[in-house]
């Protein structure tokens, strides 16, 4: 067996040397039981072995593949594991080892066709977001109520949960707003402080450009000059977490290429949404293996991450006149992949600056960019995030924060509440207003998370 995370290893794509490998992995994490709060991967994983006597190397690989299923890429248990790479000698990464399995199914050909559609249907998210956008109040209004019969067509032949909650598409997209608009936030601080460019995100681009436009102004208004660098793409994490490399790669390259050269420009990179950072940050630097993909990680920041840097800098720093809307108390949301980038939770700390008492909650939504979506997945994300929404009742606020667009959109379901991004709220407490029309009338109500009439 080979113990190997790295998709340009010989021995990566072996299927048999991977069996070996999964057998020693579950093995051990049996032994230990540390994650089996995280997923229901480890359950499932431990009750096989148990069935067993205890002996991993009886599971069958329809049993292994049933783990690796059920795997959702949270990365809590990397965050929690004593035996990773880094400090010890069984150099554990129980999701890097997921993906390494979901890519040799896939180079194998052995997922099933509905599987396949499913991925094409949810990964082509700049494809679909251009349409959907374009036709944005029809296309609202056909899959803005779970269960109804067009979500139920949409299970039925693209696989995607038709009780699903479905973000909402925007009218105009992000990268129109930003083109168009002349006027930037006049800054309040003495000194320019750095310039950034932005990574949007699919999600920002094409159903909540309102992360980019009060994100844009808050910056602007701290001195610090944004800008668009035209040729991005999704990150490609749909493709990653589906096993289809090559997709990935060839999305990531062409990230890379536009954003590195945007750092050798001067610019440092700020993303809005988690996943979409992790990926800058670690997945280009394995899967494309490139200098500049390193450049890229390298210079790639959270969007609260960096306004955080700006205030805790030696020759920088931020506004704190908060004379607009400040919450006494609210609840923060911290995503599972922006916790996985161990930069701390900055979008609880620029909260707390505007006098706002926060309530932390670090329980998974069970999202995972895509997972959540797939209908064979529905019910067990479900029950994963059942522990958030217990979380966020028990907080007792009404305003809730969250950096993840697709982890809020598990809240809203869950609890019925509407997240907003930390930076939104920090502009609201500058007394920043939305822009016109940026709340999508056609979401659920506030009371109202199936989406029912």
């Amino acid at each position: 067996m080979t113990t190997t995370y790295d998709p340009f290893h010989p021995a990566y794509f072996d299927e048999a040397d991977l069996r070996d490998e999964l057998t020693r992995v579950y093995d051990l994490c049996h032994g230990c039981r540390l994650c089996f709060k995280f997923c229901t991967s480890f359950p499932t994983l431990f009750d096989y072995v148990d069935a067993h006597d205890q002996d991993a190397a009886r599971m069958t690989p329809a049993e292994q593949d049933q783990v690796v299923d059920e795997c959702f890429q949270c990365k809590l248990c990397y965050i929690n594991c004593p035996y990773t790479p880094d400090q010890h000698e069984w150099a554990l990464d129980f999701p890097r080892l997921m993906l390494r399995a979901e890519q040799v199914r896939r180079r194998n050909h052995r997922e099933p066709v509905a599987a396949r559609l499913t991925d094409q249907a949810l990964a082509r998210t700049d494809l679909v977001g251009r349409l959907n956008t374009a036709l944005a109040p029809l296309v609202n209004k056909a899959i803005g109520t779970p269960g109804s019969a067009p979500r139920k067509l949409m299970e039925r032949t693209v696989g995607i949960a038709s009780q699903r909650l479905l973000p909402p598409y925007a009218k105009e997209r992000f990268s129109t707003w930003f083109r168009k608009r002349s006027t930037p936030e006049p800054a309040t601080v003495a000194e320019p402080q750095g310039k950034v460019a932005l990574f949007s995100t699919c999600i920002v681009e094409y159903q909540e450009p309102a992360i980019g436009q009060d994100l844009v102004k808050v910056y602007e208004r701290n001195g610090v000059t944004c800008s668009l660098p035209e040729g991005q793409r999704c990150c490609g994490a749909p493709w990653l977490h589906s096993g289809d490399i090559d997709h990935f790669v060839a999305q990531g390259n062409d990230n890379v290429k536009v954003l590195a050269e945007a750092v050798r420009a001067g610019y440092d990179i700020v993303v809005p949404q988690p996943t979409c950072g992790y990926i800058l940050k670690q997945d280009y630097v394995d899967y494309l293996n490139s200098p500049d993909a390193k450049l890229v990680a390298d210079n790639t920041y959270d969007a609260a991450e960096y306004l955080w840097k700006l205030h805790k800098g030696d020759d920088t720093a931020i506004d704190t006149d908060f004379a607009g809307e400040v919450h006494e108390q609210l609840t923060y949301h911290a995503p599972c992949h922006l916790r996985a980038q161990n930069i701390g939770v900055r979008g609880r700390d620029l909260l707390k600056l505007t006098g706002a008492k926060v309530s932390f909650v670090a329980e998974c939504s069970a999202i995972d960019g895509t997972w959540g979506y797939r209908a064979e997945n529905y019910e067990i994300s479900r029950k994963v995030a059942g522990k958030m929404a217990d979380a966020i009742e028990r907080a007792g606020n009404d305003t809730v924060a969250g950096d993840c667009h697709l982890a809020n959109g598990s809240i809203t379901q869950e609890t019925g509440k509407h997240p907003q991004h930390p930076l939104q709220l920090l502009a609201r407490a500058y007394g920043i207003a939305p822009e016109p029309g940026a709340a999508h009338p056609g979401a659920p109500g506030p009371h109202d998370p199936t989406g029912a009439p």
